[in-house]
């Protein structure tokens, strides 16, 4: 991995760090303002709505990524179904999203504004945003894109900061009220970053059947990709105490902001890929040893980090979250298997294999759903810490075999 893609890597690293520091920011201030009880439950429901907002867009980020990475002029065909897909699909995604709250979490700490806000912002308008990122990503502007990323993260942040600085009766319902705003102002912005408008009202139109086939595998990997990273606080929060699932929901979060490099450096090979990964196997082979080779090195080292700095996590979040380092530390028996699946997912993707992707992280959120059950009744926050490392590496050893199977095998037996 040699130009363009290692400065890419490395531009859009320093960004990821700084959206890393962002991140860590408002999880710090929104933990410490709910506590461990109204965080689970708020770290449930919208990890549910961040869910169902990956479908939303029905892959037309992915496929709108890759148009412009081939052809920029083809980015208006593209937007003008893209965008009228999100916002049907999107109000089904929302009602589903509202009925699961309410029939199969009952979570009564969180009152139906904040539900129906979170589910505006996660279901509607970060599906829209994600366009915006796409067509930069598409662009090549790999540290453009990751620094938009940021900016819905930074006014959240801003929101957070102010919300704990005042002191409301309410903290969760005032932050609820700020949390569609800023993301409604984030996507104004990012459309107003690029140098064409996105097609007015009147050149939409229904997508053809022939793109809804094409969408649909994109569809299915956006909803799988997203499964393992954001189902199992949702499960936390029907299976254990709700204190309970707020240290396991902050403890996957900081894991989570760990993996922003392995990000970087996917999402930075990722147009390379699109072009040339199933014409140029020799160079892709390359390539991909480079990515696991890394990806691999950098997991083992971050887990070592968290393992020694757990006591210091657990005083930066306070003495209402007493026993975050144990479960920080089993979450790092996880922490590298989420590497090695999250590259070998955008792997699988970029080299035109969505379906295989898509099997692969289908088995990974069976595996946690099976496994949390015996796993929490039996060892509480440390069984669903140990749920979703059987998730995350049942989904490495898959994935990685597939991609042999389905990539290097082949060219080795027609050579």
């Amino acid at each position: 991995m040699k130009g363009p893609i290692a400065r890419g890597t490395i531009r859009t690293t320093f960004i990821l760090g700084l959206y890393t520091l962002i991140q860590a920011g408002t999880l710090l201030l929104v933990a410490r303002m709910l506590g461990p009880h109204q965080f689970g439950a708020f770290a449930g429901v919208a990890s549910l709505a961040v869910l169902l907002g990956t479908v939303s867009t029905f892959g037309t980020h992915i496929v709108l990524l890759s148009e412009v990475c081939k052809e920029p002029l083809r980015r208006d065909q593209v937007l003008a179904y893209a965008i009228p897909t999100i916002l049907l699909c999107g109000g089904v995604l929302l009602a589903i999203y509202l009925a699961v709250c309410a029939l199969v979490l009952r979570v009564a700490e969180i009152p139906w504004m904040v539900l129906l806000a979170i589910g505006i912002t996660e279901i509607w308008l970060q599906a829209l945003f994600r366009l915006a990122v796409s067509e930069h990503q598409g662009l090549g502007r790999i540290a453009r894109s990751q620094l938009l990323k940021t900016l819905p993260m930074v006014l959240r942040l801003a929101a957070a900061a102010g919300v704990f600085m005042t002191h409301p009766s309410d903290p969760l319902l005032a932050y609820g009220y700020a949390y569609p705003a800023v993301s409604l102002l984030a996507l104004v912005l990012a459309v107003r970053t690029f140098p064409s408008a996105w097609p007015s009202p009147r050149k939409w139109r229904l997508p053809e059947i022939s793109e809804l086939r094409s969408n649909t595998g994109y569809a299915a990997l956006s909803i799988t990709a997203s499964g393992p990273a954001e189902l199992d606080k949702t499960i936390a929060t029907k299976l254990l105490p709700l204190s309970s699932a707020g240290l396991y929901a902050v403890s996957t979060r900081i894991i989570a902001a760990t993996m922003l490099p392995v990000s970087a450096m996917t999402e930075s090979a990722l147009p390379r890929l699109f072009r040339e990964g199933n014409e140029n196997p020799t160079r892709t082979g390359a390539l991909l040893f480079w990515i696991f080779s890394a990806t691999l090195v950098y997991s083992l080292a971050i887990a070592i980090v968290l393992w020694l700095a757990a006591p210091l996590l657990e005083w930066l979040f306070g003495a209402k979250y007493l026993g975050l380092d144990h479960a920080v530390r089993w979450l790092c028996v996880a922490l590298p298997g989420m590497a090695l699946r999250m590259s070998l997912g955008n792997v699988l993707m970029a080299l035109s294999r969505p379906w295989v992707r898509v099997g692969f992280e289908i088995v990974g959120v069976v595996v946690l759903m099976i496994a949390a059950v015996p796993l929490t009744a039996g060892h509480g926050v440390t069984g669903m810490a140990l749920a979703l490392a059987c998730s995350e590496w049942s989904m490495t050893a898959i994935g990685g075999g597939a991609l042999i199977l389905e990539y290097f095998a082949p060219r080795r037996t027609r050579a």
